[in-house]
């Protein structure tokens, strides 16, 4: 993304912190892309009452993006259990009406730094291979994540299932 998209971006903030009010946004966000079922977007909203009610011993973690007091995007990641700097990106999605203005890639990178502070040397990703999710796996291409894996038929007959990673430094 260039510099001139991400100059768009009025009074972008970041928060790791997680308020009630995030399940509702993270709701909201991920009904916005028309990608998830009903399903799906319960679990994204399920990881954020995890955290919410376990604190610092959930296993996932939450960057949200703030644009005029108002949650446009957020990503959900965490470490993987018996590794050693290992970490997943299970979610990351920016509102369908904030789209296209470079949020998604600031987000990542963001994202990144954070799971680098937490000494991350690995992020995992998983998307589908359905068409739709073409500009999905073509974002993370993009961000310098190299196509690990396709698991055959994972989520349903012809729809598999693509792991990306991406190496990072961590602190």
């Amino acid at each position: 993304m260039s510099q001139t998209a991400e100059h768009h971006i009025p009074s972008l903030t970041f928060r790791d912190t997680v308020r009630s009010s995030d399940a509702d946004a993270v709701r909201d966000i991920v009904a916005s892309t028309g990608f998830f079922t009903s399903a799906e977007i319960e679990v994204a909203v399920e990881l954020v009452h995890d955290r919410l009610s376990r604190g610092e011993r959930s296993e996932y973690f939450f960057l949200f993006a703030d644009c005029d007091g108002r949650v446009v995007g957020y990503s959900c990641y965490g470490p993987i259990a018996c590794t050693v700097g290992s970490f997943d990106l299970y979610w990351i999605a920016v509102h369908e009406k904030w789209r296209g203005r470079g949020i998604g890639s600031v987000l990542l990178r963001a994202t990144e730094e954070r799971i680098a502070a937490a000494g991350g040397r690995a992020i995992y990703v998983e998307t589908a291979s359905r068409a739709q999710y073409d500009p999905t796996r073509r974002y993370y291409e993009n961000n310098r994540y190299v196509r690990e894996a396709t698991l055959k038929d994972f989520y349903t007959p012809g729809d598999d299932k693509v792991i990306y990673s991406k190496r990072i430094r961590g602190a």
